[in-house]
C-alpha cells in the first residue's frame, strides 16, 4: 500500500502546523468566552488573541492597519464583501476568463439586476497571463473596479500584480485582488503592489482553519466600501446604526474565534519562516515537477498553464489520453499510488474555456504547499509514467 501524498493544497492546505491545533484545543478548554464582549479575563484573552491575528495578517501582506484586516468567513464571503460593497448603480467592472467563481458570480448577479455592466478580459490560452494593456484597453470613464485573481487555481498562473495594479491606481480605479492561491506561498506588499483590497481565505496558505478568511481595505477606500450587513458588534450599543469605525463597520455578530485563534498560529508559523522563503521551497517543487515532465517519457500526457517557472504556482493541471473523465484519473492515481488530486472544473470555468479543457470535463489538478517534498514529486513523475505507457 503507497503511502499517502496530500496534494490538494489549493483546495485547503494539509497539514496544518500543530501549533493551530494546540491553539484552538486551548481555546475550546480554557478560555470559550466571546472575545472582547466580556470584562472577564476570559473574554479579554480572546479578543486580544484575534487582535494578535489581525496584526499578524497585516505584517504578512504589507497592509498599513491592522485594524483594516476585516474578518470574514472565508474568501469568498471577502470578495461578496468587495464587489456588493463597492459598486454602486450604473458602475462598469473588469475582470478577467482565469477568475473564480467566487468572483464571476456576484459580478454576474449584478450585471443580470441592472446595477452595473462588466467586461472580461481574455487571457492567452497557453500561459494564461492577461496582457496589462487588454486591462488598460478595457477602461471606461464609469469603470469603478478592475478584479484579478493573482495566481489561478487551474492553470497556476501568477498575474502581473504591481503592473495591473499601477494601471488601476493611475486612473483611481479600484483595484481587488483575489489571493486565494498566493497568500502565504508569494510575497505580497499591498503598499508596492498598488492593492486597494485583498481577499484570501485563512485555510489555504495562511495554514488556518476552515471557515476563516479576510479581506483587507486601503484607508482610502474605506468611504466608498459599503457594509453589506449589519448587527451586535459589542460596541456603541447605544446605537441601533451599524459604527463607522473598523472593523466593526464591517464585522457584525459573534466571531468565529476557535478558527481566527488557530489561523493566528497559521500565520504566525508563515511569519517566522518568512513569506519569501515559502516562495523559495515552492518555486523548487515547481522546478522539480517541470523536471519530472522534461525527463519521464509522458506519452499522452497535456500539461496546462506555464510551460516554464516563470510565472507559475505550485498548482498543475494535466489531462492524460485514455481517461476521458478527469475524476477516473485522480481515482487510479489514489488507488495505485496514494496521490490525493482534485479532478473537474475547479469552480474557474472560464479558465477551463480558455485552456480548453471547459467541454472536457476539466483536468486533474496537482497542487503544493509548505510541507509537499522534491521526494514526493518524483512519486508525483513516476507515476504519470507509469500511467501514460499503460502500466
Amino acid at each position: 500500500m503507497s503511502p499517502r501524498i496530500y496534494l490538494d493544497n489549493a483546495a485547503t492546505s494539509f497539514p496544518k502546523p500543530p501549533a493551530v491545533l494546540e491553539a484552538m484545543m486551548r481555546y475550546a478548554t480554557e478560555l470559550g468566552a466571546s472575545p472582547g464582549r466580556g470584562a472577564y479575563s476570559e473574554s479579554q484573552q480572546a479578543g486580544q488573541l484575534l487582535e494578535q491575528c489581525r496584526s499578524r495578517i497585516c505584517q504578512l501582506i504589507g497592509g498599513s492597519l491592522s485594524s483594516h484586516v476585516i474578518f470574514t468567513l472565508n474568501a469568498t464571503d471577502a470578495l461578496n464583501l468587495a464587489i456588493h460593497g463597492i459598486l454602486r448603480h450604473g458602475d462598469h467592472a473588469i475582470t478577467t476568463y482565469l477568475d473564480h467563481n467566487s468572483v464571476l458570480r456576484p459580478l454576474n448577479a449584478l450585471v443580470a439586476a441592472g446595477t452595473i455592466s462588466q467586461t472580461r478580459v481574455e487571457c492567452d490560452p497557453v500561459t494564461g497571463l492577461v496582457e496589462p494593456d487588454a486591462i488598460r484597453r478595457a477602461i471606461r470613464p464609469e469603470t469603478r473596479l478592475i478584479a484579478v485573481a493573482h495566481g489561478s487555481n487551474v492553470t497556476g498562473t501568477l498575474q502581473p500584480l504591481r503592473e495591473l495594479g499601477r494601471i488601476a491606481r493611475e486612473r483611481g480605479i479600484c483595484f481587488l485582488v483575489d489571493a486565494a492561491q498566493t497568500a502565504g506561498h508569494v510575497p505580497l506588499d499591498a503598499e508596492a503592489d498598488f492593492l486597494d483590497l485583498v481577499a484570501f481565505p485563512g485555510h489555504k496558505g495562511l495554514l488556518g482553519p476552515l471557515g476563516t478568511g479576510a479581506l483587507y481595505v486601503r484607508p482610502e477606500w474605506v468611504s466608498r466600501l459599503s457594509p453589506v450587513r449589519q448587527g451586535g458588534t459589542g460596541s456603541v450599543s447605544e446605537s441601533d446604526f451599524q459604527p463607522d469605525f473598523l472593523p466593526d463597520r464591517y464585522e457584525p455578530g459573534s466571531h468565529n474565534a476557535i478558527g481566527l485563534i488557530g489561523l493566528s498560529e497559521g500565520v504566525g508559523w508563515v511569519l517566522e519562516r518568512g513569506v519569501a522563503a515559502q516562495w523559495e521551497h515552492e518555486q523548487r517543487l515547481v522546478a522539480a515537477m517541470l523536471q519530472q515532465l522534461a525527463q519521464r517519457d509522458l506519452p499522452g500526457l497535456a500539461l496546462f498553464g506555464p510551460p516554464t517557472s516563470e510565472s507559475r504556482l505550485g498548482v498543475f493541471s494535466f489531462r492524460l489520453q485514455g481517461y476521458d473523465r478527469p475524476q477516473a484519473l485522480s481515482d487510479l492515481l489514489e488507488q495505485r499510488f496514494g496521490l490525493l488530486t482534485r479532478s473537474g472544473l475547479h469552480c474557474a470555468p472560464l479558465a477551463h474555456q480558455t485552456v480548453g479543457t471547459l467541454s472536457l470535463g476539466g483536468t486533474t489538478r496537482f497542487s503544493f504547499g509548505p510541507f509537499t517534498t522534491t521526494e514526493q514529486i518524483e512519486s508525483i513523475g513516476e507515476a504519470l509514467e507509469q500511467l501514460s505507457q499503460g502500466r
